[in-house]
């Protein structure tokens, strides 16, 4: 299933996507408008959901707003240095890690699949990752081998927008990793069964069109389940959280010299199987 927030009629709740429809959950009796909520059913509601699709009301796809799938999430992490090919293309100004490198991004950051990204007034080093992201659906701490799988909810696209000359004032990164609008996440979240090949989808991005990155997940050093034993070791997981995976080479800062966003830009990120998000960069208010 395709699982997406989305807002009709002044209103915001959750609908699944089929083809060029959604179905309205809020005309389902009982069924959660919220995301986090939904998955909190875990699957044997989403199962339940399933059995009830037929008597949803349809919208078109084209009639509404959609939002980014998860609107609040408790958690919102990313790894970093986590693709071959963009640790290759950044030895020049660091050494691989020897594990996995997790940052923060301020949930504020949370952005929708296609609204406007801001340029900071503080900064004009402003950077893209296109990035694939984990939506846990289960609350879990300490999870290993097979359990892992029943912690996914689904995939989503998630652009790591980054201010760099911020990332690197502290070894955290949080702060250039957490700038208002720059955590767009979207269209929607794909659920595992749809996506039997989740370690080998092509993942792009454009810049007004022109092609930036080009990898796939095939190319990353650690297997998602590895990063969710990684984190459940130190803290419990959360139905909601976002974990975005990493990013391919081809970020502007890594050129060199560097080419960073500049306002008027547009951002593509499209994930095999998936779908596309895409903003535009404007200036910050």
């Amino acid at each position: 299933m395709k699982l997406a927030t989305f807002t009709y009629g002044g209103a915001t709740r959750t609908g699944v996507v089929e083809d060029q429809k959604i179905a309205d959950l809020a005309s389902i009796p009982g069924a959660p408008t919220d995301m986090v909520a939904l998955l909190e059913g875990g699957s044997a509601g989403l199962d339940k959901l399933r059995s009830s699709l037929g008597i949803a009301k349809r919208l078109d796809l084209s009639a509404v707003r959609l939002e980014a799938p998860v609107l609040r999430p408790r958690k919102f992490l990313g790894l970093g240095a986590s693709y071959k090919s963009h640790l290759a293309e950044v030895a020049h100004i660091m050494q691989p890690p020897k594990h996995q490198t997790w940052f923060n991004k301020q949930v504020t950051c949370v952005n929708g699949p296609y609204d406007d990204i801001q340029m900071p007034k503080v900064s004009d080093t402003l950077d893209y990752e296109g990035e694939l992201a984990i939506v846990i659906g289960a609350r879990g701490r300490h999870i290993k081998g097979p359990a892992v799988r029943s912690m996914i909810a689904g995939f989503t696209v998630c652009n790591d927008v980054s201010v760099r000359e911020w990332q690197m004032r502290a070894f955290t990164a949080t702060l250039g990793k957490s700038f208002d609008t720059h955590g767009p996440i979207g269209p929607w979240i794909v659920t595992p069964d749809e996506l039997p090949n989740i370690h080998k989808l092509a993942l792009r991005t454009w810049v007004n069109g022109e092609l930036r990155q080009d990898g796939s997940t095939s190319d990353l050093i650690y297997r998602f389940g590895e990063m969710i034993e990684e984190l459940s070791t130190v803290f419990t997981l959360e139905p909601g959280d976002i974990l975005a995976t990493g990013t391919p080479a081809g970020v502007g800062g890594a050129r060199q010299p560097p080419v960073y966003l500049q306002v008027g830009d547009v951002v593509k990120i499209e994930i095999e199987g998936i779908g596309h998000i895409e903003n535009r960069v404007v200036a910050e208010p």
